[in-house]
């Protein structure tokens, strides 16, 4: 199968893993310890049914909505996700090209590897730039003076990582940062001999928006993604320091990582103007929430004056339509993307979108909700 005959996001799944050596697809798939919670972010849904009100004009479905400020074609956005130079040489400029065209916004990872200038000169698109709060503090204060500069529309604070979660997958395979062919991951990679030439032809692994940064990256050469992680990212940041963060920027603010009702009042209270309610798509905290579960709680304490995005789990257009039946503004997808990036660059990225732009018009079509709108919370009830 081809990546534009995929029929779904598991199609997609599947192409990548045939694309990808091993190593490399463990990095997107895995999760820590053992993995529960992220099973349970996409097995969260299937908790929750969706009650159809017939006799409504559906003849033209619109899924437009506003959400960080903006308009945008289809309540979804793409979530930050690191290192995309490892699944194709086009990385996140084909994500964020896929995003622009199909109007909706798209987060830059601090850990890309296409820099923010890059991304900037990306026309008529949403962009966000995901940010953690380093030891190095000049550090974080320099990516949001380059994001002011560039034209991005929002900041995101990615609050969940005080160190990395235990990533058994990572261990078991060998993974490093970029990778490193020895003799135990080599026949991984000899069995993939598509990806080894496209990286050949295309080379350059380059953590773009640090490089600048000697005594960040240091001069180990390769590293391990855990200990980059557990190396880099500050243990002591608190909400002192995520509201001096929002007083550096004017506009849209996303804290990232939140998933308790105290959390999203604490966040409204030093000036985000919306949650990304997450765990990390079960990368940190084994046994967390799945966002899914957290939304109705997060909403009754926060009213209207905070928006919430659900970020994890989301595979179905019918997904997306329960997060916001439930009261979330919108949804963010990772994983689904890096399937369709790693299957066929931007085109594979932008079949991901078109599957959920065509899942959640049937599905608002057959629930009978012409617009976002309409989509009610009496129509969303728990098993």
């Amino acid at each position: 199968m081809k990546f534009n005959h995929a029929r779904n996001i598991a199609d997609l799944q599947k192409l990548s893993k045939k694309r990808l050596p091993a190593p490399l697809y463990h990095f997107i798939e895995g999760g820590a310890d053992d993995e529960i919670s992220l099973r349970r972010n996409i097995t969260a849904f299937d908790a929750y049914n969706l009650t159809p009100n017939y006799l409504r004009n559906v003849d033209d479905i619109d899924t437009k909505t506003r959400f960080l400020g903006h308009d945008a074609a289809m309540p979804l956005m793409l979530s930050p996700t690191g290192t995309s130079r490892l699944f194709h040489h086009e990385k996140e400029l084909a994500v964020a090209r896929a995003g622009a065209k199909f109007g909706i916004p798209y987060c830059l990872s601090a850990m890309s590897t296409t820099s923010i200038d890059e991304i900037g000169k990306i026309a008529n698109s949403h962009k966000v730039f995901q940010v953690y709060i380093m030891r190095d503090r000049s550090l974080t204060a320099d990516w949001v003076e380059r994001i002011k500069t560039a034209g991005y529309q929002s900041i995101c604070l990615t609050v969940d990582t005080p160190m990395a979660g235990n990533r058994e997958r990572d261990l078991i395979t060998g993974m490093t940062l970029p990778p490193k062919f020895s003799l135990r991951t080599l026949l991984g990679f000899a069995r993939h001999p598509h990806w080894l030439l496209n990286f050949a032809l295309h080379p350059g692994f380059e953590l773009s928006n640090i490089k600048h940064k000697s005594d960040v990256l240091g001069k180990q050469g390769n590293i391990s993604v855990i200990d980059y992680v557990n190396s880099q990212f500050d243990r002591s940041i608190t909400w002192e320091d995520a509201a001096w963060l929002g007083k550096q920027w004017d506009g849209p603010f996303i804290i990232k990582g939140l998933m308790s009702a105290d959390d999203a009042i604490r966040a409204r209270d030093v000036g985000a103007t919306a949650v990304m309610v997450s765990n990390h798509g079960g990368r940190q905290l084994d046994g967390a929430p799945a966002p899914m579960d957290c939304i109705t709680s997060m909403r009754d304490a926060v009213g209207n004056n905070l928006e919430l995005i659900v970020d994890g789990g989301v595979r179905r257009g019918n997904h997306i339509v329960k997060a916001l039946a439930a009261g979330a503004n919108a949804c963010s997808i990772g994983r689904p993307y890096l399937y369709g990036l790693a299957a066929g660059g931007q085109a594979g990225v932008e079949r991901c979108l078109a599957i959920f732009k065509s899942e959640i018009e049937r599905t608002m079509t057959l629930l009978g909700a012409r617009t976002i709108k309409e989509i009610c919370p009496d129509q969303l009830t728990k098993l």
